[in-house]
Formats: C-alpha cells, sequence, structure tokens
C-alpha cells in the first residue's frame, strides 16, 4: 500500500532585502514514493532542502510546484478536517529540540501533549501510561520524568522526548530530521532500534541525515539531495558502493577514516 506520493514538489523561499526581492528554490522537482512499511533515507549537507522537504510533506510549507498525497489525498486540497486528521497519523521529529519542545512542561507532560490535544483529559491515564512506556523504552532516566523541560535536559535527552512525543500517536508514518543527531554512541543504537520495532509493525519512515552510513544502517534506499534537487537515488548499498555523481562521492570522501 502506498502512503506517499510526491511528484515534481517544488518550494520557492522569497525574502526582500533592501528593498530588492530575491527568490530561492528550497526544494525543486521533487519526485519519489513510499510504502507502508517502508524508510527512505534522505541524505545531503547543511542548505540542501531536507528540513524544507520535510516541512512540505506535511504541508507546513505551501508547495510551489507540483503535488503531495498523503494516503491517497492530495494536501492542496485537503479540507481542515482531513489535513488535521492526516497529521495525526504523520509524527514528525524537528532537526531542534531545544526550540520545538515546550521548555515550561514536564518530560511528561511534553509527551503527553500530542494526546491530550487529540483525545482530550478524560483520555490521561492512557497517555500518561504511553508517555512512561515510551520513555523507558527511550532509555531516559526515571528521576528525569517530572523535571521541567528547559531545565534539567541535555540535548540528546531533549531529542529523545521529542522523538517519543512523535511516537505516542502510534503514526502511520513517521517523518524524522536527523533525530540521533545528538546521541552518543550507545544512545543512537537504542533510538534507531525503538524505532526500527516501529517499522518492523508497519509504520514507514522518512529519515533525514548528513550521514551515510546512518542511512544505510536505516534504509534499504535513499535519495541524495544537492542544492533542492535529487541528484542520485536508489539502493543505499549502492550509492554507498558505486556511487554515480560527483556529490555523492564528496559526501564519502567526507566521511572520517581510521
Amino acid at each position: 500500500m502506498m502512503i506517499l506520493r510526491v511528484e515534481g514538489l517544488g518550494v520557492l523561499h522569497e525574502s526582500r532585502r533592501l528593498f530588492q526581492r530575491r527568490s530561492v528554490w528550497g526544494v525543486r522537482d521533487v519526485s519519489f514514493s513510499l510504502e507502508a512499511g517502508e524508510t527512505l533515507s534522505v541524505v545531503g549537507e547543511s542548505g540542501s532542502g531536507k528540513t524544507t522537504l520535510l516541512r512540505a510533506l506535511l504541508g507546513l510549507v505551501p508547495p510551489t510546484t507540483g503535488d503531495v498525497e498523503l494516503r491517497g489525498q492530495s494536501v492542496k486540497t485537503m479540507t481542515d478536517s482531513a489535513r488535521r486528521e492526516t497529521r495525526r497519523r504523520c509524527g514528525y521529529v524537528p532537526q531542534d529540540p531545544y526550540s520545538s519542545l515546550p521548555p515550561t512542561l514536564t518530560v511528561l507532560g511534553a509527551v503527553m501533549e500530542p494526546w491530550i490535544i487529540v483525545h482530550g483529559r478524560r483520555e490521561s491515564g492512557r497517555g500518561l501510561s504511553a508517555a512512561k512506556e515510551l520513555l523507558a523504552e527511550l532509555r531516559l532516566p526515571e528521576e528525569l520524568w517530572n523535571a521541567r523541560v528547559r531545565y534539567s535536559l541535555s540535548g540528546g535527552q531533549r531529542q529523545r522526548v521529542a522523538v517519543a512525543r512523535a511516537l505516542i500517536l502510534e503514526p502511520d508514518l513517521l517523518l524524522a530530521d536527523e533525530p540521533t543527531a545528538m546521541q552518543d554512541v550507545s544512545t543512537r543504537g537504542e533510538v534507531l532500534e525503538v524505532l526500527s520495532r516501529r517499522i518492523r509493525r508497519g509504520m514507514s519512515m522518512i529519515l533525514v541525515t548528513h550521514d551515510l552510513l546512518l542511512a544505510r544502517y536505516a534504509a534499504a534506499r535513499a535519495l541524495v539531495l544537492r542544492t533542492g534537487e535529487i541528484v542520485e537515488s536508489g539502493a543505499t548499498s549502492d550509492l554507498l558502493e558505486r556511487p554515480t555523481h560527483p556529490y555523492t562521492r564528496a559526501l564519502l570522501a567526507a566521511l572520517p577514516r581510521l
């Protein structure tokens, strides 16, 4: 079953500086599809359009050209109620866990917030149980669960809270923007294993990363973005072993080696 289809997607950013208008394509002519239970890695350096692509898929940034279909419905023609329902079935892990998490809430409150928005406070007991299970699965120390997000968490811990927020509604599709960038080696594997378990149950995922080795670990298929355009796509193993585009070869050459 196809869960996502993207056709000729383009997002044009416009800015005005000193009475001069400048237009820059954040994403341009991007097309791909995603099946249920499939994982796709999107690879590229900073500024290549990866985050803009994820935001356009959710309709947080309006497409300038092309179209996005989620579960067979175009994001352009969705009614407001259909858009809300679709977003509830799509989890999103933002790149920056400092600006995306509500700073005044406790860890449990931050994870439960999406649940309460959708199900209401009458179901808060079930939401609390789900939040505790997720935080335990993500190995966040229990003594931090009632701590305030603003004062008590490191970057890696905030990132695990952001992952828990994205998973609490059991999404069909997860859009993860560098979800392990602030993790150390041990906790990175734990976060990826939590995501892998959901994928084995049928969840689809788009993983944004600048790390080709992580892309190979997480997904069988990858897209390479450069200045908003796909320069190469295919099996992740092929991109690593037989890259055809100079940009992909440059990304590989930048990987650290002993």
